[in-house]
């Protein structure tokens, strides 16, 4: 008694000899694995997937890519004509000096009908890759509703800038831009490849198709840039809004959602009905009791023969 318990030699080396830290990855190293993993992350998202899903899908599922793709080539062809030409204004053709109804009317036709001062076959494999995916990952009617709101957010916000004149901080443009046709179905293709990016978690999408269209309204200012730029934002608050409209709906990685169970109106969880469980049948009975003085059961008969 009074004596210390003597501990054996190396029970404490852990805490006077603490064990060193790895030694941290040089940050050339860790960027490269940064970017590596997001590249295969976005890879995933915008090719691996929309892939197999098509392929479950089948070509069922490029529905809407290929009537786009006709409608362009259609348009296009029919253009080249002088009578044509005259045609696909009077149809497709929106400008910002036209009554707001008759651009509202021409704006669905206008996703079909391409400038003329660009290559058509460019334009139709950018269309058909972003309605492409677009469809197969979001569906026909989201597809839809994104493109149009795309085109339509430009026509409509040329219009302010037309209307507030040339000389509003930089904002407005002159009435001679009111003559200038309207982008077409770029803007839609530029709205689906943003919407994308942002709902897929998809940076170097993003990047690409924002930071053209941003260089693109510098090195050469004029009203389809305008437009594009605000393509790009429309598409963006569009992205950002996604899941988030209808409640039990949760947004998960790369743009995915899950369904959760329905709640009443005062927010509780409603309780499962219960289960019915069905009663015991009666056993049948002879009429002559046996020699217990019970009626015994009559046995089942049995089927067939």
């Amino acid at each position: 008694m009074g004596q210390t318990e003597r501990q054996p030699p190396g029970a404490d080396e852990g805490t006077r000899h603490p064990a060193k830290a790895a030694p941290r990855r040089p940050w050339p190293l860790r960027a490269a694995l940064f970017v590596a993993r997001t590249l295969r992350d976005e890879a995933h998202a915008i090719v691996v997937d929309p892939v197999r899903r098509l392929w479950h899908r089948g070509p069922g599922g490029l529905l809407l890519a290929g009537v786009a793709c006709g409608g362009v080539i259609f348009f296009h062809a029919l253009a080249q004509r002088p009578a044509g030409a005259d045609v696909v204004r009077a149809v497709g053709g929106v400008q910002g000096d036209l009554p707001l109804w008759l651009s509202l009317l021409r704006t669905p036709v206008s996703l079909y009908v391409p400038a003329l001062d660009l290559p058509v076959w460019a334009g139709i494999t950018q269309l058909f890759l972003a309605f492409a995916l677009a469809e197969v990952t979001l569906g026909r009617t989201r597809t839809l509703v994104v493109a149009y709101a795309s085109t339509l957010a430009g026509t409509l916000t040329a219009r302010v800038m037309i209307m507030a004149g040339p000389d509003r901080f930089g904002f407005g443009l002159p009435p001679e831009a009111g003559q200038i046709l309207d982008t077409g179905p770029s803007a839609a293709v530029v709205g689906l490849f943003t919407y994308l990016s942002v709902v897929r978690r998809a940076p170097v999408v993003f990047v690409l198709t924002g930071g053209s269209m941003v260089w693109e309204s510098i090195a050469k200012p004029n009203l389809a840039g305008r437009e594009h730029l605000v393509a790009v934002a429309a598409a963006v608050v569009m992205g950002l809004l996604h899941g988030r409209r209808l409640p039990g709906r949760r947004l998960l990685p790369f743009g995915r959602t899950t369904a959760h169970t329905p709640a009443d109106s005062d927010g509780a969880t409603p309780a499962a009905p219960p289960e019915r469980v069905p009663a015991p049948a009666d056993p049948v009975t002879c009429d002559d009791p046996g020699p217990g003085g019970r009626a015994a059961p009559v046995p089942a008969a049995r089927s067939g023969t």
